[in-house]
């Protein structure tokens, strides 16, 4: 079935995805595409309209992403978001300059009467994030909003449908950002909103039935939701001709490997449960470095998954649980590299397999979940806590021992068990322990001690792009402490950390 489609076009932004997240939230279908993708190709879709994303550059540097010039003349409905407001400024005549103040944060806005503005306040807090600034429009074109340090916040031709917003109306701190890109939505590109996450599912399902005909797959299954939905989605398309491989790197939590296999018996997926803890700790003794962490992990699982193909027979494709927050904080295209995920910037340059098959990758963890109870995969699953693929070894600051792997376990149990026990595990999009690397006095039984420190990590979230600390009651996490300093051998103090995203990212390392 054909659906009505917004392009995305990407010009190295960290938000892109998230654009395309905030139509399809709109029951609108969004494909994003690089930049440079060939008008003809962009034409080829029938776009009802076209979103020009942020970016890092500056429109006047000599490598500087460029949209074809020709686009503007398409008739289309445009729409450019901070570098695309400076690039559309640029390319059709208006000027661009640097700002002598830089604008970064929450800023109050006044958005002046125009199309994006229906149903949205005069004045309004707006996400700001830029060095550039458009100082003069281009002809014909009108300025819609303005900020104290940015005359020209935003600009429009009512006339060419083409309109330009020098904020980010894609995230949670521009309030009224979703209702703007709405209005451009249904009353600028006339969309019905024909377009479902139950239509992702079943699209998703034939395209893989499709690619992957009579060949076999090898799915890499951590238990979480990302590669339980993968799976899930893979086994409704090709049946026997998967298999699931769970590989116990000894980093695991507390109970996982017995959960998993008890989870996805149920399905009748074929599943190999390998363990191979001492091998992980051995490649990861006195590794303290986390981006080198992630590496050993994402190249040993590969070869791991590679062992167990060869016993198969011939083995064409390795499906992945991967969600583009892993892809976008591992750095691809011109976004830059925040850090590497195992399974994307720490894969190894030669892997074995024909092709790498990643069927939520263009994903936030919210939307996962909506395919997950659209293919039928039971609550529990769907709503488990998420779990990096190289598990605790990235929440063991500095270096990993068995030692180290067994206190977290307990701890991380424990605040698990305390969060619901309260019954508020679903009001937390997040939540764990971490073993820092830091000790510090203590004192038990009237003597000093001198033992690890605890931290304790809970987020609110939508997206997993942008995150809150969760605002945990006061008596849970005392509960939590508690125990975590009685039960868990060696921790003499616990933490709770308040750190939003930005600037940290969801987990320590």
């Amino acid at each position: 079935m054909n659906h009505q489609t917004v392009i995305v076009l990407d010009f190295g932004g960290q938000y892109n995805q998230l654009i395309a997240r905030r139509v399809r939230e709109n029951n609108v279908y969004a494909e994003v595409m690089p930049y440079n993708t060939p008008l003809d190709v962009i034409m080829s879709k029938n776009p009802k309209g076209i979103i020009f994303t942020g970016g890092p550059n500056s429109v006047y540097d000599a490598t500087t992403p460029k949209a074809d010039p020709k686009i503007y003349e398409c008739g289309v409905p445009i729409l450019g978001l901070c570098y695309g407001m400076q690039l559309i400024a640029h390319q059709l005549g208006g000027e661009v300059e640097s700002a002598s103040v830089p604008e970064f944060g929450a800023t109050m806005t006044d958005m002046f009467d125009s199309v994006l503005s229906k149903n949205v306040v005069s004045k309004t807090m707006c996400w700001m994030s830029h060095n550039d600034y458009v100082s003069k429009a281009p002809a014909g074109f009108s300025v819609i909003a303005s900020t104290e340090a940015t005359k020209i916040a935003g600009f429009a031709n009512d006339a060419r449908k083409i309109y330009a917003l020098q904020f980010h109306p894609e995230v949670n701190h521009t309030p009224q950002g979703r209702q703007m890109l709405h209005n451009f939505l249904f009353d600028v590109c006339g969309c019905d909103g024909d377009w479902k996450m139950s239509s992702f599912a079943i699209d998703s399902v034939n395209a893989l039935k499709a690619k992957i005909g009579d060949k076999k797959v090898l799915c890499a299954m951590s238990g979480g939701v990302d590669s339980s939905v993968a799976a899930l989605m893979l086994h409704k398309a090709v049946g026997t001709q998967l298999t699931c491989v769970f590989v116990d790197h000894g980093c695991l939590r507390k109970n996982e490997g017995d959960e998993v296999r008890a989870a996805f018996e149920k399905f009748g997926l074929n599943l190999i449960s390998v363990d191979a803890g001492e091998h992980f700790l051995s490649k990861l003794q006195g590794i303290t470095e986390p981006e080198q962490k992630r590496k050993i992990i994402g190249e040993e699982f590969i070869r791991v998954f590679e062992k167990e193909a060869k016993k198969l027979g011939t083995v064409d494709f390795l499906a992945q649980g991967t969600i583009y927050p892993d892809v976008i904080e591992s750095g691809q295209g011109d976004a830059a590299v925040i850090k590497s995920h195992h399974n994307v910037g720490g894969l190894p340059d030669v892997v074995d397999f024909k092709e790498i098959i990643e069927p939520l990758r263009d994903l936030f963890k919210d939307e996962v979940r909506a395919v997950g109870e659209e293919l039928g995969l039971p609550h529990d699953l769907v709503w488990r806590q998420p779990f990096p693929g190289p598990g605790l070894a990235i929440r063991v600051i500095g270096d990993i021992t068995p030692e180290k792997i067994d206190i977290l376990q307990n701890a991380d149990y424990i605040f698990r068990e305390e969060v619901a026990i309260a019954g508020i595990a679903e009001d937390i999009n997040q939540y764990f322990a971490v073993l820092t690397n830091t000790k510090s006095v203590g004192v038990m039984g009237d003597e000093r001690t001198y033992d690890w420190t605890i931290a304790l990590r809970a987020v609110t979230t939508d997206d997993f792009m942008t995150a809150d600390w969760a605002k945990i009651p006061y008596d849970v996490l005392g509960r939590a402490s508690n125990r975590i300093v009685n039960e868990c051998a060696h921790v003499g103090r616990v933490v709770y950390d308040i750190t939003t995203k930005p600037p940290a990212t969801i987990e320590w390392e």
